[in-house]
């Protein structure tokens, strides 16, 4: 039992890798797309999110196949509940992608906001946030996941800063505001995927230490 126990939570970890690999690919392609204003790359991003809304449900039934099998215990029940979840939160992160990639499909159709707005920093950040989450799962750092959730904060005040520029441009040109609101939307969609990015890192910590420390402060978790 233990010998198919092991080798089922190997392919499940194969599966969850390239579930986080493609979702990081989702990601990188829609800010592309908006930076670029390149519409034919951001309809990609758009008619691919089948392929992982397909993985996410695969991903599901594997889960809750060994779940039913094997009634795992310890170390093994916690990996399948944070792969569970973790698979949930990428789901969840492509699909801020596919709206960020709607956002740039539109915006490539309309002449340039003239207001400079670094989506690209803001988008790095939040990218290395899920790049950092999924290394933490792949080597069960939980020093790195951690630090991830320390870095949520620096998107959040990004987005801050972005709606209090995009306002402030509303209020000068009132006949961009479609346009405008487009902006504010992949700036919200940008701070979700850091706060989805933290989501799997605080799994990371549940799956190796058994703590839960959603909720917590970063200082306090950390202690």
């Amino acid at each position: 039992m233990s010998t198919h126990l092991h080798r089922e939570i190997d392919k499940l970890k194969k599966k969850i890798l390239f579930m986080g690999a493609e979702t990081e690919e989702t990601v990188r392609k829609s800010i592309d797309a908006l930076i670029t204003r390149n519409e034919p790359l951001a309809q990609q991003v758009i008619v691919g999110d089948e392929v992982l809304d397909n993985l996410e449900v695969e991903i599901e039934e594997e889960c809750l196949k060994i779940l039913a099998l094997y009634q795992p215990v310890a170390s093994d029940l916690r990996y399948v509940i944070a792969v569970l979840k973790i698979n949930n939160d990428l789901e969840r992160i492509g699909d801020l992608a596919v709206n960020i990639a709607e956002r740039a499909a539109y915006l490539s159709g309309h002449a340039p906001i003239e207001v400079y707005l670094d989506f690209k920093s803001m988008a790095d950040n939040a990218q290395l946030m899920l790049k950092q989450s999924l290394d933490a799962l792949v080597n069960s750092d939980t020093t790195l996941a951690r630090q991830v959730r320390s870095e949520d904060e620096e998107v959040d005040t990004a987005n801050r800063n972005m709606f209090e520029l995009i306002e402030n441009y509303i209020k000068q040109n009132p006949d961009r505001v479609a346009g405008a609101l487009h902006l504010i939307s992949v700036s919200r969609h940008l701070e979700r995927i850091g706060d989805q990015a933290t989501n799997i890192a605080e799994d990371v910590i549940y799956m190796v230490e058994g703590e839960i420390v959603r909720h917590q402060p970063e200082d306090f978790a950390s202690a």
